[in-house]
C-alpha cells in the first residue's frame, strides 16, 4: 500500500496500515497460568541465580540454548535433554536454558518467534506469545530456569513471570527505555556491552538499571500507566565482544571488573562465548569456552558463561525442508559439543573448589 502524500495525509497514522488488538497480558496469563510447580521452579531458578552472581553460591551460571526458538517441539525436545544434564551437573553448574522469542536485527529479517510464528511473514503475534508462553511453561515445569532477552518493552508483561534470568543486549544497553524496564524486572538482568565492544555503555546501564524510575507502561490489563520501580540490584555486566574485537580473555575480564569496581558495582561479569567472542562461528565456541573454563579453574571473577546451542549444530536459512533442531538465527554448537562443555566448565568450578 502507497502512503499518501504528506499534504494529504492524516494528521497521525499517515504511515500506518493496520492495528490489530491483542489479548491483554493478563487475559494470557489467565488462560496459561503458572502453576504452583512452575512458580517454585522459577522462584529457585532466580533465588540461585542471585547467589551465584553475588558469589554465595560457588557454582557456575551458565545459560545455554538456541539462539533464537523458531521451533517450540525441537525446543522442548532440547529443553528434555538438558534438565538431564542440568541435574548431573547441580552440584557444580546453575543451568539456565536460553528461551529467547524476539530477535533484534541490526538492519531487517526474522524478529522471532513472537513476532513471526509462521516464518512466513504473517505476524501473527497473538499466536506467537501464546506458543512462546506454553512452551515456557511446559520447560519450567521440568524444573529448568528459563532465560529471555526482553526487547519489546510490552513483552515482558505476557511472559516476565516465567523468566529466572533476562538479559539487555548490546543494541539496546544504551536505551533510556530498557534500562528503565530493566529497573523493575522480578529477576537477575545481564546487561550486555555495546556492538563495538565498548563497556562502559553497560556499566552505565547497569547503575541506571540499579536506581528506582518512573516511567509509562502497560498495565497487566493492557492499558497506559505509569509505572514506579525500585531499581533492580542484581543487574550485571555481560561480556560479548564486539566489532573491536573479544573480549573473553583474562586481561578483558580484568579490566571489566576494574571499571565496575570504579563504579561501585559487584566485580563479577557473565561472559559469551558467541556473538562477538566467537565472530558468530560456533566453531570457536568451544575454544572461547576452554579460556574460560582455565578463568574458573584459577578462581577469577568469571560468574557466568553463555553458549549458543541446539539439536544440530550449526545454521540454516528459512524454508522448505528445514533441519529440525538446527538454528535459523546465529549459528550454534550441536547437542554432543553441548554435553561435553558443560562438562568441561563443571570441571572447571570443582578444580576450583579444590585450589
Amino acid at each position: 500500500m502507497t502512503a499518501p502524500t504528506l499534504d494529504a495525509a492524516p494528521l497521525d497514522g499517515a504511515r500506518t496500515t493496520a492495528v490489530t488488538p491483542l489479548p491483554s497480558p493478563a487475559l494470557l496469563r489467565h488462560d496459561l497460568p503458572a502453576g504452583p510447580v512452575v512458580a517454585d521452579s522459577v522462584r529457585r531458578g532466580r533465588a540461585a541465580a542471585v547467589d551465584v552472581l553475588h558469589g554465595d553460591d560457588d557454582r557456575l551460571l551458565v545459560v545455554v540454548g538456541p539462539c533464537s526458538i523458531h521451533d517450540d517441539e525441537a525446543a522442548r525436545e532440547y529443553g528434555v535433554r538438558l534438565a538431564e544434564q542440568a541435574a548431573a551437573h547441580a552440584d557444580d553448574l546453575h543451568v539456565v536454558m536460553r528461551t529467547y522469542f524476539e530477535k533484534p536485527r541490526s538492519t531487517i529479517g526474522w524478529k522471532g518467534l513472537i513476532n513471526d510464528p509462521g516464518l512466513d511473514g504473517s505476524f501473527d503475534v497473538a499466536r506467537g506469545l501464546r506458543t512462546a508462553r506454553a512452551l515456557m511453561l511446559d520447560l519450567a515445569a521440568l524444573g529448568l530456569p528459563l532465560g529471555c532477552e526482553f526487547l519489546d518493552p510490552i513483552t515482558p508483561q505476557y511472559l516476565a513471570d516465567l523468566v529466572a534470568w533476562g538479559s539487555i543486549g548490546a543494541r539496546t544497553a544504551a536505551s533510556q527505555v530498557h534500562r528503565q524496564l530493566a529497573s523493575g524486572l522480578s529477576m537477575p538482568v545481564g546487561i550486555k556491552n555495546g556492538t563495538d565492544g565498548d563497556v562502559a555503555v553497560a556499566v552505565d546501564a547497569i547503575g541506571a538499571a540499579a536506581a528506582p524510575h518512573a516511567f509509562m507502561g502497560v498495565t497487566p490489563e493492557g492499558l497506559a500507566g505509569l509505572i514506579t520501580t525500585t531499581g533492580n540490584a542484581d543487574a550485571h555486566l555481560i561480556l560479548r565482544g564486539g566489532s573491536s574485537g573479544p573480549n573473553f580473555d583474562a586481561a578483558s575480564v580484568d579490566a571489566a571488573v576494574t571499571r565496575l569496581g570504579a563504579a561501585g558495582r559487584p566485580a563479577r561479569v557473565v561472559v559469551d562465548a558467541s556473538h562477538g567472542n566467537s565472530g558468530k562461528d560456533h566453531r570457536r565456541q568451544p575454544g572461547v569456552v576452554a579460556d574460560l573454563a582455565r578463568q574458573v579453574a584459577g578462581g577469577g571473577p568469571v560468574a557466568g558463561v553463555m553458549v549458543e546451542s541446539f539439536l544440530v549444530e550449526g545454521r540454516q536459512e528459512i524454508g522448505p525442508d528445514m533441519v529440525r533442531g538446527c538454528s535459523v538465527t546465529d549459528s550454534c554448537v550441536g547437542w554432543d559439543t553441548t554435553v561435553d562443555l558443560l562438562d568441561e566448565l563443571a570441571g572447571a568450578v570443582r578444580t576450583r573448589r579444590r585450589g
